[in-house]
């Protein structure tokens, strides 16, 4: 039986700096969504956020958990200000956390599973 995961409350920005510069002028928040995979099962969203609030603003973290057993999946994600994140990415992705090596990039829309 197979089994199906779904996420949700995930915001992505669209990237173009139009749409970037005309959402500044509104004084609205831009945000970027960051992957962050590898993470140690241990891993709790306060801790996302607690390492990557060292390198700007973070909006929101989450940790993906299954369904069924309740276990972290061994990722999630952060959502950060838009002129943050290239920072957080370069300084984040490949370091040591919690005794594993994460990635981080910008996480990308989920695609069907049909």
């Amino acid at each position: 039986m197979p089994v199906y995961f779904c996420i949700m409350h995930i915001s992505f920005a669209n990237n173009t700096n139009t749409a970037r510069n005309a959402s500044m002028e509104r004084g609205d928040l831009v945000a970027r969504t960051l992957y962050v995979g590898n993470l140690p099962w241990a891993t709790k969203a306060e801790d996302l956020a607690d390492a990557f609030s060292r390198y700007g603003e973070v909006l929101d973290s989450r940790i993906i958990t299954d369904k069924q057993t309740g276990r972290s999946r061994g990722f999630g994600f952060v959502e950060v200000r838009d002129e943050d994140a290239d920072g957080m990415i370069e300084a984040l992705n490949g370091s040591d956390f919690g005794g594993r090596v994460i990635t981080v990039n910008e996480a990308r829309a989920r695609e069907s599973q049909m």
